[in-house]
């Protein structure tokens, strides 16, 4: 044991995303006054909901909310403003570089003023200098996250359709393209927020990119909604689904719908499991993570899962030393993270504040849960493989005296049967008072989303707060880890093509590659435990049916004069015992093999290595590709396949040990 403290929770904070319509939309330009009061009244109940929301580890850990919006004129420079005025925290992820962006939102009359914004030059136009100051002041006081990958190409686009007015095809041919970037720049913002504020009309979502698309994505995506409608704004609703945009507002909703906002906001901040949960014991909710005592190394004591593995799983040195040694979190910038993290430095363009931050958010995290989750698996499967094993034992050690001893003397055989099964209580209470199944489910969950993490902070990609996986018994693991990648955030970088594609390298070589090596060695290792332990079981069983026969030709010799009567008699005793030896410790493993469940887990990591399989060969596709195919959306699919695979494999793991906690094997 050494003196590691747990990493520093990171702070908590609501984040809050906006879209909306412009301002010359005929319906906000009428109305505007009354969505900005609107607006006004929701950040305040939020800011109250905020700061009345109970905090696990003291205000300390709270940090100011988080607006995401994408800078526009209307609903998202006003919301911008709202809250700035606040002192919340602006992020916007824009659809262009930073300059381009200005260039098409000041909607400059003619090529010239285009031409002279992306310059970095003054527009002629009044009207065109006065959004552009408008965007460039608010933009100043916000991290941004530029998608200027396509910047070369759209620029092009858009100066054509300016310099050609009544174009109508290349006007379109800009329309298609400009929608596109917003679509996803709108998908950043959804998955960074856990509360979507849009104002829109009601009337079509089929627009890409524009408000009505972007609540309905949210929506599917199963992000939490406040619809304000332009035309009445006042009777905002709440959505929770697709569905709900088919249904008329109900006076019920309406009337609770601040204490629901606050309810959303609250569990955002701390969840109902945990405010329910005794955090005072070492052994539930956060507790279970942050209270560990750190182990430098695993103990030999709890090696007898990792044993079966080691003499079963058909590799050398089957009795070689299997003592872990964790990596400790503060070493892991110099260890097994350094390479990723020097990748990261060298990204082009990198934000220079993002590998520090994923160092301290993300893989410190990883490595403290990782040596918890580590040690925890040994003593929940070790302590079962134990018990299978002293079951057996206990059966055996009981009727070993027949060939031994006399009857008088069976006592110390039935002291060793006792000890045994008291071993075997003692083992199966304190997996059961120490929750070593439930700690390890929990703390291997936090570690996997952790292990996975890194490249999608690079690229600006999250899971929305509805397509979280949650465990049976438990949603802290994940609210945890959220927090922690949320109070990251996006980088504040300028994506290009030359980013994407060292992004895409890195993505190869520190992640899905030795993924899947690791999972494809796995699936063969587990499938030869299996068969290893099935055929040593059939084995034993095959060895108890060999020693009954031997005994009823012994005893049928006896009966026909051929042997001894008096012999065969003695050896009866020691037969008796082998069988039930035989077929007691063949149950006893093939209580091991079905607990174990070797099969199973490694279909899950053969599926797996095979999904990773077809994500390298798309990896490897793409980088091939001239910069002018590699595009923010092609690379980010692609790493949110991979981000899918991995939370299946958790998914399909739970599945599998979820309901195998320590028990009497009996």
């Amino acid at each position: 044991m050494d003196d590691v403290a747990a990493p520093s929770m990171s702070k908590i904070r609501a984040s809050i995303g906006v879209t909306g319509h412009r301002a010359q939309h005929p319906l906000y330009s009428v109305n505007a006054e009354q969505i900005e009061a609107v607006l006004a009244a929701l950040f305040e109940l939020i800011d109250q909901a905020t700061k009345d929301a109970p905090l696990l580890l003291g205000s300390d850990t709270l940090a100011p909310t988080r607006l995401h919006t994408l800078l526009v004129d209307g609903t998202d420079q006003a919301a911008a403003k709202m809250a700035l005025a606040k002192n919340w925290e602006l992020v916007s992820p824009l659809p262009f570089g930073a300059r381009l962006n200005l260039a098409i939102n000041a909607k400059p009359e003619n090529a010239a003023d285009a031409r002279a914004i992306l310059k970095g030059e003054l527009a002629r136009d009044s009207a065109t200098l006065r959004r552009a100051e408008a965007i460039d002041l608010v933009a100043r006081q916000a991290r941004l996250f530029e998608l200027a990958d396509q910047d070369e190409k759209i620029e092009t686009i858009y100066l054509a359709k300016l310099g050609a007015p009544g174009d109508f095809a290349k006007a379109q041919a800009f329309a298609l393209e400009s929608a596109q970037r917003a679509l996803l720049a709108g998908r950043i913002l959804i998955e960074q927020s856990d509360l979507l504020i849009a104002v829109w009309d009601g009337k079509s979502s089929a627009d890409i990119g524009g408000a009505g698309h972007t609540l309905a994505t949210a929506l599917d995506l199963g992000a939490p909604v406040i619809w304000i409608n332009p035309e009445d704004p006042e009777n905002w609703r709440i959505l929770h689904a697709p569905e709900s945009l088919a249904l008329p507002p109900s006076e019920a909703a309406q009337n609770s719908r601040e204490f629901e906002v606050s309810s959303i906001i609250k569990e955002v901040i701390c969840p109902e499991e945990a405010r329910q949960t005794d955090q005072s014991t070492a052994h539930r909710g956060l507790a279970a993570l942050t209270r560990e005592k750190w182990h430098n190394r695993s103990s030999r004591l709890v090696h007898a899962y990792r044993r079966i593995e080691a003499l079963f799983g058909g590799g050398e040195a089957r009795f070689r030393s299997l003592v872990q040694t964790y990596e400790k979190p503060d070493n892991i910038a110099t260890g097994n993270g350094a390479a990723f993290l020097e990748a990261v430095d060298n990204l082009p363009g990198a934000d220079p504040e993002i590998a520090d931050k994923i160092h301290n958010n993300a893989l410190k995290n990883f490595a403290w849960a990782d040596g918890i989750s580590a040690r925890l698996s040994d003593h929940y499967r070790a302590g079962m493989v134990v018990n299978f094993l002293l079951s057996a034992l206990a059966i055996v050690g009981g009727i070993l005296y027949l060939p031994l001893v006399s009857p008088e003397q069976k006592w110390g055989f039935a002291l060793f049967e006792f000890v045994l099964l008291l071993g075997i209580v003692i083992i199966t209470w304190r997996g059961q008072k120490y929750r070593w199944h439930g700690r390890w489910f929990e703390t291997r969950r936090v570690a996997e989303y952790f292990r996975h993490s890194p490249l999608l902070l690079v690229l600006g990609v999250a899971r929305p707060p509805g397509r979280w996986p949650r465990g049976t018994e438990t949603s802290w693991p994940e609210w945890y880890v959220r927090h922690a990648l949320r109070d990251i955030g996006l980088p504040r970088v300028k994506v290009t093509t030359a980013y994407l594609r060292a992004t895409l390298t890195t993505l190869l070589e520190s992640h899905v590659t030795p993924q899947h090596d690791y999972h494809s060695e796995k699936a063969k290792r587990l499938k030869a435990v299996h068969q290893n332990l099935d055929g040593f079981s059939e084995f034993l069983f095959k060895l108890a049916i060999v020693s009954v026969a031997i005994y009823l030709l012994l005893y049928s010799g006896s009966v026909v004069g051929v042997l001894d009567g008096n012999v065969v008699s003695k050896l009866s005793k020691s037969f008796t015992v082998l069988g039930v030896l035989f077929p007691t410790f063949g149950a006893a493993i093939a209580g091991i093999r079905f607990f174990g469940d070797f099969e199973r887990f490694a279909a899950i990591s053969e599926i797996t290595a095979e999904k990773l399989d077809a994500i390298q060969g798309r990896i490897r596709l793409l980088s091939s590709a001239p910069d002018s195919a590699l595009d923010y959306g092609r690379v980010t699919e692609l790493v949110h396949a991979t981000d899918d695979v991995v939370v299946a494999e958790i998914e399909n793991w739970q599945a599998v040990f979820g309901g195998k906690h320590i028990t009497v094997p009996v």
